[in-house]
């Protein structure tokens, strides 16, 4: 079937990088597909594709100075904001991602960027110096921070004649990009799917636990994106400060061994289970009903092992279930990942190095590797929710095998 883009309102934002070319068969395409494009210029955009060139393709005014007449008697550039349904942002040059990044509101874009309520697609397009480079790098962290989509771009020959990782997307890879997040996935319909998410408390006594720096994030947003793809969700979730997703059956539990009780009720009708939660290691062997009282001495305290979740899950998984596990590492990711794939009979693991930049506990983007029997596939720095998806893409992939 031909996808459709009726009725959509969409902002495609023009900076000064020479790949502007380009996004004249971006605006095109989402016209012939139904979309109503407005396209915002930065002044540098303006010396590379003429507006009128864009204006006579959307049939649109081109928005280029901020302090021009109003069209519609308002703020137009908030008018614009509350009635996009998606903004693109293509070529996105290292300039007006540093300016996204750090908050301004210089021209068009920036100010738009700053009022919309809706999905952001982010297009970089520059040498691959300024692509590679730790600021540039920090400030596209930051963009994915926010849940805005960033493609990552092409390697080829640049403007400046040199080879390397830093050309923009050609205008159909743009615009299925675009479908995506116009035309959200429903393929698990249908589809049972168990989530767990965070930490656990493990209690000493009654005011004092043992527990870990996980705080959900990783967990939350799968169970979103499973939710917004059509399954029946199911997150078991320890201790955390984030609200819960709309649209999840959720269970709250504070031990490991309440997470286990929780999930092994729910495990036997599910189709897809991911454990992206971290649940304790160890327990206190012993609970103080009492509260512990400093005695001027060392305090020994013995533990003893949790059960292993997933693992006790993948001994119970019967054929066409998927399992997905998690392996937060410092030190040897593939290694023991692949321990762990064997551990808990699972279909694949997410491994992730939890001492680097932009991943691990806390954060809003992760770096993330899956590893499987025969493959390991790294993926690069994205935001929680789009790991979320591309967790769930792989899931989906070995669903009834």
């Amino acid at each position: 079937m031909t996808p459709t883009l009726q009725g959509k309102c969409i902002l495609v934002g023009v900076s000064g990088g020479i790949a502007a070319y380009k996004v004249v068969e971006v605006v095109s395409r989402l016209v012939k597909l139904g979309a109503s494009v407005h396209v915002l210029m930065t002044r540098a955009a303006t010396k590379l594709v003429a507006p009128l060139t864009f204006q006579a393709i959307s049939g649109n005014p081109v928005r280029v100075e901020l302090m021009q007449e109003q069209t519609t008697g308002h703020v137009d550039h908030v008018n614009l904001s509350h009635q996009a349904d998606l903004l693109i942002i293509a070529p996105a040059t290292a300039n007006t991602i540093a300016n996204l990044a750090g908050g301004h509101a210089s021209d068009w874009i920036t100010v738009v960027a700053l009022g919309v309520r809706c999905p952001v697609l982010v297009v970089p397009a520059m040498e691959a110096e300024m692509y590679a480079h730790p600021l540039t790098q920090r400030n596209i962290a930051t963009l994915t921070g926010l849940g805005w989509r960033v493609m990552e771009p092409e390697e080829g020959r640049l403007a400046s004649g040199l080879y390397g990782k830093g050309r923009m997307p050609e205008p159909e890879a743009i615009v299925a990009e675009a479908l995506k997040l116009l035309q959200p996935r429903r393929d698990l319909e249908g589809r049972r799917v168990l989530i767990t998410a965070g930490t656990t408390w493990e209690a000493l006594d009654p005011v004092r636990f043992i527990s870990n720096r996980s705080t959900g994030k990783m967990g939350y947003a799968l169970a979103a994106a499973a939710a917004a793809r059509g399954a029946d969700v199911t997150l078991v979730s320890g201790p955390s400060s984030l609200p819960k997703p709309p649209g999840v059956r959720f269970v709250g539990v504070e031990s490991c061994l309440q997470m286990l009780e929780a999930c092994l009720e729910a495990f036997p009708g599910t189709d897809i289970t991911v454990g992206a939660a971290a649940p304790a290691d160890y327990r206190p062997a012993v609970y103080h009903e009492q509260k512990i009282k400093r005695q001027g001495q060392r305090l020994v305290l013995e533990l003893v092992e949790n059960p292993d979740i997933m693992a006790e899950l993948g001994r119970r998984k019967r054929p066409g279930q998927v399992t997905v596990a998690f392996a937060a590492e410092t030190a040897n990711l593939v290694e023991n990942a692949r321990a762990k794939l064997v551990a808990k009979n699972a279909d694949f693991v997410v491994a992730n190095d939890v001492t680097a930049e932009g991943a691990g506990f806390g954060t809003d983007t992760n770096r993330v590797t899956f590893v499987t029997a025969t493959e390991v596939e790294e993926l690069p720095l994205l935001s929680k929710a789009e790991v979320a998806d591309r967790i769930l893409d792989k899931a989906v992939s070995l669903l009834g095998r």
